[in-house]
């Protein structure tokens, strides 16, 4: 049986093991990496993972798993559609380059060659934008926004999103922050009929 304690560290392995992939990428991480980021040892990592390819699938899942909650509390908030898009488009800018948004980079790339981190990838796209296309329509009926299309919108928004992302990373001195959170908050007041300042 699984102690609590072993839950923690677990979940203290699987953090840091994000951290490090994050800045090492998948590619050039090892598990000697990971272990000496925590400050354990390679046998524990193998005690608690099996394998390298485990823990990192494993790690994965913990981020998916965070945001997903993320994502649950925006849905469950009791704002206005327009208070909860605002909190979706904070919670998924790339204005804010974090740790993150590398880790998500780097597995996307890895997913065209595990299908687990295709899933799991393909799982917590889906799960923004259904919850995204939910708000725009709550808008839409309740006035707040003007769109015909709430799933096409949806799809415009996050594409955007996740190239700003890659360009962020990739040439981080081409786009500001404040550049890329105009570029966002237009577009989306755009498809919406909002005024960006609202956003």
């Amino acid at each position: 049986m699984t102690t609590g304690f072993s839950r923690l560290r677990r979940e203290d392995l699987l953090k840091t093991a994000c951290e490090v992939i994050a800045e090492r990428g998948f590619g050039h991480t090892r598990t000697l990496d990971i272990a000496r980021a925590a400050g354990v040892s390679q046998a524990l990592l193998f005690y608690h993972f099996e394998t390298k390819e485990r823990l990192f699938a494993q790690a994965f899942s913990y981020a998916v798993r965070l945001h997903l909650n993320a994502l649950a509390d925006v849905e469950r908030s009791k704002g206005t559609p327009l208070e909860r898009l605002r909190t979706l488009l904070r919670l998924c800018t790339p204005a804010v380059p974090t740790e993150g948004w590398r880790l998500w980079i780097d597995a996307w790339s890895e997913a065209m060659r595990s299908s687990e981190l295709e899933e799991m990838s393909r799982r917590i796209d889906f799960q923004g934008r259904m919850l995204m296309r939910s708000i725009i329509e709550a808008g839409v009926d309740c006035g707040e926004f003007a769109c015909a299309d709430p799933d096409s919108t949806s799809w415009r928004l996050f594409a955007l999103i996740d190239g700003l992302a890659v360009q962020m990373h990739t040439h981080p001195k081409v786009l500001s922050r404040r550049r890329v959170n105009a570029l966002v908050r237009t577009a989306a007041a755009n498809e919406l009929g909002v005024d960006a300042e609202k956003l």
